[in-house]
């Protein structure tokens, strides 16, 4: 496979596969120190941005840090067992999977960066018509929206009584469109809001309990210990069953982040 939109990719892959296991900084010996603009608005090294998208291209993988940096080396060559065609339905249907059920348009909008890196630029695909015409994937209505998901998925289980604090990158919450039309209130990352402008705190976490996302938490340790600052879109539930899912889930975040802890010392 070739990154033609990648310049020198095909040279740097080459370097890391002779080199082995290589930091990035024996790239920038090796090609230079330039710096271009990435996809933050700012400045990064160029070798660094390079690594990043043949690791995001399957060609180099991380085999560990030093001092906190990846060192990356060349993965194996794939197999050449599917045409470029069959890699994005398999890729339709894996992202489906993963967000189900996820509206037809979150699915499309997710899929259209992959489709252009695996066909090329300009390129469209009819994988999901096919793979919803064969029946691998199923669709429904719901308010106007299109639903889709995999067809093996339907099992009807009922959620259990359970509190979970949900990261905000987590597939119940990375589709905002989904979220409010679940939930009916919006979710909204603000880590990078001015603080005079926030509504849910810095690194609010969906607050997950049972089958609805009733609200969020800021969590912060202070002297050691875990405080944790729930906020709900309607009222706080007041069942001792509430409580004690939430408790649990309190002590949950406790043990994991003492663990994190112990792992940085």
């Amino acid at each position: 496979m070739t990154l033609p939109h990648l310049r020198g990719a095909t040279r740097r892959r080459a370097f890391v596969h002779d080199q082995g296991p290589t930091h990035p900084a024996a790239l920038a010996d090796r090609f230079g120190r330039e710096r271009e603009l990435n996809g933050w608005g700012g400045m990064s090294k160029a070798t660094t941005r390079a690594l990043q998208v043949l690791l995001h291209h399957g060609r180099l993988r991380v085999v560990g840090r030093a001092g906190g940096v990846r060192v990356y080396e060349a993965a194996p060559e794939p197999e050449a067992s599917h045409t470029a065609e069959e890699r994005v339905e398999q890729l339709t249907l894996l992202v489906a999977r993963i967000l189900a059920p996820v509206p037809t348009q979150s699915l499309n909008a997710t899929m259209a960066p992959i489709i252009r890196s695996i066909l090329g630029p300009g390129s469209r695909s009819p994988a999901l018509t096919k793979l919803l015409q064969s029946g691998a994937l199923l669709a429904e209505d719901c308010d106007g929206v299109s639903y889709v998901w995999p067809s093996d998925l339907v099992e009807a289980r009922q959620a259990p009584k359970a509190v979970r604090f949900l990261a905000p990158f987590d597939p119940l919450v990375w589709d905002r469109r989904r979220f409010e039309h679940f939930w009916g209130w919006p979710y909204r990352f603000e880590a990078y809001t001015p603080p005079s402008r926030r509504r849910l705190g810095y690194y609010a976490m969906p607050l997950l309990w049972g089958d609805a996302v009733i609200g969020w938490v800021n969590c912060s340790v202070r002297a050691g210990q875990l405080d944790v600052q729930p906020g709900f879109v309607d009222s706080r539930p007041t069942t001792a069953a509430f409580r004690a899912a939430f408790d649990a889930e309190v002590a949950r975040m406790d043990r994991f982040l003492s663990a994190r802890a112990i792992r940085s010392d």
